[in-house]
């Protein structure tokens, strides 16, 4: 499933469009997490993130067309990461920072490491 998946974003998740290539390029909303605080400008390091967590088997039980509503995983700089099936079609996936208040955060850390990733 990992090299199925692939990364579209959404700009309410960004305040550098980076080379997401977005329409609109940006369009933050204030009570979206931005991807931009977890240094993630590059659709290639997003597109990274979600295969790395399909691979590792970070995946919810919901599954639409045979891939997964939800897929989480780690940035490089430790902050857990949510992707969000947007077209089950095609396996594409929009992703963001997890919310600070969000009790999965921990959840995912400890998941990560259990499957010998770093953080």
């Amino acid at each position: 499933m990992a090299e199925r998946v692939s990364y579209g974003g959404n700009p309410e998740h960004k305040a550098n469009p980076g080379d997401f290539g977005l329409t609109p390029p940006v369009a933050p909303r204030c009570d979206k997490t931005l991807c931009d605080t977890a240094g993630i400008f590059e659709r290639s390091v997003a597109l990274a993130l979600l295969q790395a967590g399909a691979r590792s088997g970070l995946v919810s039980q919901q599954v639409k067309n045979g891939y997964p509503q939800n897929i989480w995983s780690v940035s490089q700089g430790g902050v857990p990461m949510e992707a969000q099936l947007e077209n089950s079609e095609q396996g594409v996936y929009h992703g963001y920072p997890m919310p600070e208040g969000d009790p999965m955060r921990h959840v995912i850390l400890g998941a990560w490491r259990e499957r010998g990733h770093y953080v």
